[in-house]
């Protein structure tokens, strides 16, 4: 059984950077993914990564800010955040699942609170 485990977030100032990171154990799986979810609105997707990073894919909203990367001896998944803005502020939360599957194992969420 894969468990994701994810750290890294904090306390920002606007314009500001910061790398999650996303340990798991157990077997690599096909997509690690970035979602997240601010208080009172429903969780979003923000990035993803195949195994081969063939396959990479950003929310509209975090496109030029975010990258995501994978240290796959280390199986883990990184989320570099650059730029942040205040509506970045939320949970953020790794997942992952299996080629043409749905998102089936969640981390427990990180918070990223942006201030100025």
């Amino acid at each position: 059984q894969v468990q994701l485990v994810e750290s890294g977030g904090g306390l920002v100032q606007v314009g500001g950077s910061l790398r999650l990171s996303c340990a798991a154990s157990g077997r690599i799986r096909f997509i690690m993914g970035w979602f997240r979810q601010a208080p009172g609105k429903e969780r979003e997707f923000v990035a993803a990564r195949s195994l081969n990073g063939g396959i990479t894919d950003y929310a509209d909203s975090v496109k030029g800010r975010f990258s995501i990367s994978r240290d796959i001896a280390k199986n883990t998944v990184y989320l570099q955040m650059d730029s942040l803005k205040f509506e970045d502020t939320a949970v953020y939360y790794c997942a992952a699942r299996d080629y043409l599957k749905e998102y089936d194992t969640w981390g427990q969420g990180t918070q990223v609170t942006v201030s100025s």
